[in-house]
């Protein structure tokens, strides 16, 4: 019990000193697509079947994770940092990313794998 109040402890202070005792702040990402043009998209593509996507109508599927307050994560897939590049590579072809993924090739053009991230960034 003592070794592990000792851990938490320490971790802690080790996030307290790399945060400087606040807490982490937010970025934003700025892609070059269409944020209107990609909620369009994700509705189209039938996104919303396998992912719970705010402002998407319909968008309850729990296949795949939630993507509320996508535009603040650091990571995509668990695998790739969060930037336009890597979130285009994802959404256009996530095989490539994660062989095994059940994440489904759409078909996507590279713009409108952009203009899929521009409000995927969206959501803060």
């Amino acid at each position: 019990m003592k070794t592990a109040g000792l851990i938490l402890c320490t971790f802690s202070a080790i996030l307290t000193g790399c945060t400087g005792g606040q807490a982490p702040r937010t970025y934003s990402i700025v892609s070059r697509g269409d944020a209107r043009q990609g909620k369009q998209l994700i509705q189209s593509s039938g996104c919303g079947a396998c992912h719970m996507i705010p402002g998407i109508h319909e968008a309850r599927g729990l296949v795949g994770p939630p993507l509320l307050l996508f535009g603040r994560r650091t990571m995509i897939a668990g695998l790739l940092p969060n930037s336009p590049g890597n979130l285009a590579l994802w959404i256009q072809h996530p095989r490539s990313v994660e062989p095994g993924t059940a994440m489904p090739d759409l078909g996507l053009t590279s713009d409108q794998a952009q203009d899929v991230a521009a409000y995927l960034y969206t959501l803060r």
